[in-house]
């Protein structure tokens, strides 16, 4: 992760430009694996210090012994954690055993895909982000 880190945050900052009222960022991370623990923590962080004064909200996928493969993911996710603590003002618990089990009860699913899983999170962004997405009475921003 500390070797395209550079890359990363600049394609971030082309973005963050063209926004006419930047009011923060939305990352999306696994916290098991070592992309989604290693480098998406590192990249929360080095956003908190090119931005201070802007939002910064996680959706991050806490693994599951029960559907999990890894024995370090754990070990990842506690590392994870600390740099949340610090970094985010805002995380959202997605467990990953309890995605699975949606798919399983709700949906009827026997074997979900990534694809089902993210459309399930994408929802789940998608209603936490419509107040500050859509004008309204009930709706504000940042």
């Amino acid at each position: 992760g500390a070797e395209l880190i550079d890359s990363v945050l600049d394609h971030g900052r082309r973005e963050a430009e063209k926004a006419d009222t930047l009011q923060g960022f939305q990352i999306t991370q696994s916290l098991g694996g070592g992309t989604g623990s290693g480098m998406g923590t590192l990249l929360i962080s080095k956003i908190r210090e090119e931005y201070p004064d802007r939002m910064m909200l996680t959706y991050s996928v806490y693994p599951s012994p029960k559907v999990s493969d890894t024995v370090v993911e754990p070990y990842n996710t506690l590392l994870s954690i600390h740099q949340l603590i610090e970094n985010a003002d805002e995380v959202v618990v997605l467990d990953n055993e309890a995605l699975y089990d949606l798919c399983f009860r709700l949906l009827k699913l026997s074997q979900p895909t990534f694809a089902e899983l993210n459309n399930i999170v994408g929802n789940t962004m998608s209603a936490i982000t419509s107040c500050i997405r859509f004008s309204g009475q009930l709706n504000s921003d940042l």
